[in-house]
């Protein structure tokens, strides 16, 4: 599997498990959603508005790729959210909404790279103003782990609540092949 490839199978991932937890989140009350659980970003709710969150700031930055990736477009036209912590939704429906959204703009925009796009290196400043020149490639496999990292402490605070939402291995999606 070449890099583009596995990038093609982290979005796969990523869209996989989102709808996995948002399944199983949308069953909880807006108490059991908004209570705080000692998290990075106390609630569930919060959790999944910081990963909305974190998506939006990474493709913002990705948009400005000298590449120019079309399927980015919309991300360049949303504000900028105002920090990490930023509650960008307070009901289940929209942020659902915004998730799928995202969801189907990485899965586009990762059948969009080329090789060529992950040999750049892209400039940025981060929330605290901290400027950055990083490997385009590096920072894209950053950007699923980060949502990989939130994303488990989301099926922990479910599973505190008696929620299984089964396999979450990237394992189950990486195919089979033939031994050479």
């Amino acid at each position: 599997m070449n890099r583009i490839e596995h990038i093609g199978l982290m979005a796969s991932y990523n869209t996989w498990m989102n709808a996995k937890l948002y399944t199983e989140a949308r069953q909880l009350s807006d108490d059991e959603l908004l209570a705080d659980r000692g998290a990075f970003f106390g609630s569930i709710l919060g959790t999944l508005n910081h990963i909305v969150v974190g998506d939006t700031i990474w493709l913002k930055r990705f948009a400005t790729h000298p590449g120019n990736h079309l399927s980015l477009e919309p991300i360049r036209q949303l504000p900028a959210p105002n920090n990490l912590g930023q509650i960008l939704f307070t009901d289940m429906a929209s942020l659902s909404e915004r998730r799928h959204w995202l969801d189907t703009i990485i899965t586009t925009w990762s059948q969009s790279l080329v090789e060529a796009d992950l040999e750049h290196v892209l400039h940025y400043v981060n929330m605290k103003g901290v400027a950055a020149d990083k490997s385009f490639f590096s920072l894209i496999m950053h950007f699923f782990n980060h949502q990989t990292h939130h994303r488990g402490q989301i099926t922990t605070l479910l599973s505190q609540l008696g929620i299984d939402v089964g396999g979450t291995d990237l394992l189950e999606l990486i195919p089979n092949q033939m031994a050479v």
